[in-house]
């Protein structure tokens, strides 16, 4: 188990570098001026925009850059916002709770809806239930984000008023020493409607980021699962008599989850990209929306900072599944 760790460890390092090549480069791939966006509608004299560039070490060769942001990375700096003047690294962590909070709630109702759908296709193959469930998979796989989200909120918050339409909780709830996680802070705030706030603001946009991931885990249940129901041992299983949910519930999906858990961990990635566009949404207060607002103000050191650290959330997330994948099917270990 050691050495297969240490090898998924080296595969990471190469990644690593190729990712802050890809996000210090992107940045600057950005049209406008980061100095002339600072200065705002007053504009700004030649000479001290030449004095703001060489203070901010924009005038200094690229490569020379990228050395100093890769040099600063080996001492946790991940720079200094150019919007708000605050170390990067603490505006992500300050926000990455918000972001967990979504992909955590959003991942889990994925699973519990799409795994037993894909389970029950798999066992109906052929039928009206097998049909439509697929269908709906493929119509939740097309659909583009910002749609579905602009119509739910259309329709559950404009027409019904069942939820909110944006942020996490009501502005009459504060929780000045609370852990980030607004279920968590509601609940040991012990105010009376907290926990339902926070809830009722959650729902809609857990719904909108989960609809794409339940669509890829329920297609890869079904698959997964209908070759296991093929197998030998699993005939085996019926000729002797079991019953069908012993056949399929201890035989069939243990071993029809070892793929399952590999895309669950892999729709890790796609969130993190679906909560840029419903963070946006909603206005949820998350890494998402922070990195549109440092794009559109050409924050560099934000965004090249944000776009590394969700990558290394994201390789972290898939070094774990790689792990779990490892300890669950151990034939994986010795390839």
């Amino acid at each position: 188990m050691i050495r297969f760790l240490v090898g998924k460890l080296t595969y990471l390092i190469p990644t690593f570098i190729g990712i802050t090549v890809v996000a210090f480069g992107f940045v600057r791939l950005l049209p406008g001026d980061p100095v002339l966006l600072m200065a705002g509608e007053r504009g700004i004299s030649p000479e001290r925009h030449a004095q703001l560039s060489a203070q901010l070490g924009f005038d200094r060769p690229l490569v020379a850059q990228y050395l100093d942001f890769v040099g600063g990375l080996f001492h946790g700096d991940f720079g200094t916002s150019l919007a708000t003047r605050r170390p990067v690294l603490g505006e992500f962590l300050t926000l990455f709770p918000a972001t967990v909070e979504l992909a955590v709630c959003a991942i889990i109702l994925a699973t519990l809806i799409g795994v037993p759908l894909g389970v029950f296709a798999a066992i109906k193959r052929g039928s009206a239930f097998d049909q439509i469930t697929m269908g709906a998979a493929l119509v939740g796989y097309s659909m583009p984000i910002f749609w579905w989200g602009l119509l739910l909120i259309i329709l559950f918050s404009g027409t019904l008023g069942w939820t909110p339409v944006s942020g996490r909780i009501d502005l009459l709830y504060f929780f000045p020493k609370g852990t980030g996680f607004m279920l968590i802070d509601s609940l040991m705030s012990g105010q009376s409607g907290a926990f339902r706030s926070a809830l009722s603001h959650l729902i809609l946009p857990s719904v909108v980021l989960a609809t794409i991931p339940m669509a890829v885990i329920a297609r890869q249940s079904r698959s997964a699962m209908l070759e296991v129901l093929s197998e030998d041992y699993v005939r085996t299983a019926r000729a002797k008599g079991m019953s069908a949910w012993r056949v399929v519930g201890i035989h069939a999906l243990r071993n029809a989850m070892i793929p399952v858990i590999t895309t669950i961990g892999l729709q890790i990635g796609v969130m993190m990209a679906g909560a840029i566009l419903t963070e946006t949404i909603f206005s949820w207060p998350g890494v998402g929306k922070w990195m549109i607002d440092s794009i559109s103000r050409r924050d560099y050191p934000s965004v090249q900072g944000g776009l590394l650290l969700i990558a290394v959330v994201v390789m972290v997330v898939n070094l774990i599944v790689d792990l779990l994948y490892g300890i669950i099917n151990p034939r994986i270990r010795h390839r």
